[in-house]
């Protein structure tokens, strides 16, 4: 058969493939093929350590921490729609292991070789604000003009912020008079029960202590801004209790500032302050005969410095607080605080035998020993255990005479505090309705 037949329409049977894969024919072969080669096997087993390393680490127990100051991303809803794809890369990401230490390489590396933060910007947008002077001696100036949001915030003097505390305040979920009317709501349900509402507000450390930021640093006019429309409405619309002259009071009798250096939360100072506060708006004069000594140091791990992979620690005082100048009621506080640990103890003078059933957040909870010293029967539970458990929660504050609602001022500003849900403000009022006072 020609090449003329082919034309014509009688094209040649074509010769059959070799019985055998193309990676086994002789090499001179035209249809020799390597199975995989040099580069190939290197790019599988690049990608087999990557995928799988992870999935070792936690067969063998290995389990991501909590570093940011947050709790981790849960894991998306099949039932949040497109959500359930968007929201898998924070999933992925929080619970990769041993995150906290390529961190702090991060950090070391970037730090040691190029001279700069390591930090990842967290947002593209342009500040509201436009150029800031900066004083000669701020050492931030040495620092890259700031462009987006980052998760500390180095300050003056080597003195850390929650890069948080701006965020909410320039992006909140929440706009503030909506958040406002929420909170009031809140109170409304729990007065209308026949029990007494305490809200107090857990100053952001970069309010009270605001002098070492930065001379310039994204989101700084809106921030500010939020700032000061928050603290001149939350108490009068709120009823919230004002700690900011207490922190005050307590920083000069110290001689040092009532927050840490490199944490984002307030020293054991701070938390006497808050637990006279909240005994005093119970019973009105309750700590006025309250002995608070010094009962020693402790040391904790900073949380900022491990947002830039450092390990530092604080080295704070602790106080024995005792209602009658006599009995030492400050006690520890064990256990997971998103259970409802009841703490129970003999009535002395300068206590309360009101039930009171605080609903707190990390604010509480470093301090929470002295929480207790007031009262003969109090229960702490982490706010955050509403969004897995809302009717525990509600149940647990109707055996309550008293409900204190204690929120950092981050969380109020951005709007994220789970107390502001609808949803749940309307359980809550609903089974302390059921129970009333």
């Amino acid at each position: 058969m020609g090449v003329d037949d082919e034309f014509n329409g009688r094209s040649r049977t074509p010769s059959p493939l070799p019985a055998v894969h193309e990676s086994q024919l002789p090499r001179e072969h035209s249809l020799f093929r390597p199975r995989h080669s040099r580069r190939q096997r290197t790019a599988l087993t690049a990608a087999v350590v990557f995928f799988c390393t992870p999935l070792v680490l936690l067969g063998v127990g290995v389990r991501p921490a909590e570093f940011e100051n947050r709790k981790l991303a849960e894991f998306p809803s099949i039932s949040s729609g497109f959500g359930f794809f968007t929201g898998l890369d924070a999933w992925a990401a929080d619970h990769t292991p041993l995150r906290d230490k390529a961190v702090a390489v991060a950090n070391g590396v970037s730090r040691g070789v190029f001279g700069e933060s390591p930090q990842a910007p967290r947002s593209k947008q342009q500040d509201v604000g436009g150029p800031i002077p900066v004083p000669p001696k701020d050492p931030s100036a040495d620092r890259p003009d700031p462009t987006a949001y980052v998760r500390a915030i180095e300050g003056k003097d080597d003195w850390l912020y929650l890069g948080f505390d701006v965020e909410a305040g320039c992006e909140p979920n929440l706009p503030l008079p909506e958040m406002f009317g929420r909170l009031v709501r809140l109170r409304q349900g729990v007065e209308a029960s026949g029990r007494k509402f305490v809200l107090v507000v857990a100053p952001n450390k970069s309010t009270v202590v605001p002098e070492h930021m930065p001379a310039r640093y994204f989101g700084k006019t809106c921030f500010e801004q939020a700032r000061t429309e928050f603290w001149n409405q939350v108490g009068p619309l709120t009823g919230a209790v004002d700690l900011r002259p207490g922190l005050a009071e307590a920083a000069r009798e110290a001689g040092r500032p009532v927050y840490s250096k490199h944490d984002s939360h307030w020293t054991h100072e701070g938390g006497v302050v808050m637990a006279r506060a909240i005994a005093d708006a119970v019973q009105p004069g309750l700590s006025d005969d309250w002995e608070v000594e010094h009962g020693g140091k402790v040391q904790l791990p900073a949380d900022l410095s491990k947002l830039l992979g450092r390990t530092d620690s604080v080295e704070l005082d602790a106080y024995r607080i005792k209602p009658d100048g006599e009995s030492v009621r400050s006690k520890p506080v064990k256990g997971d605080p998103a259970a409802a640990q009841q703490v129970t103890q003999d009535l002395v003078p300068g206590m309360s035998n009101a039930r009171v059933g605080l609903l707190g957040d990390s604010f509480s909870f470093y301090v929470a020993q002295y929480l207790v010293a007031g009262f003969s029967d109090i229960t702490l539970q982490h706010s955050d255990a509403v969004n897995s458990e809302p009717l525990q929660v509600a149940q647990m504050l109707a055996r309550q005479d008293v409900v204190v609602l204690e929120v950092a001022e981050r969380n109020l500003v951005g709007g994220i505090n789970p107390l502001l849900n609808p949803s749940v403000i309307d359980l809550i009022a609903a089974e302390l309705a059921k129970h009333p006072r």
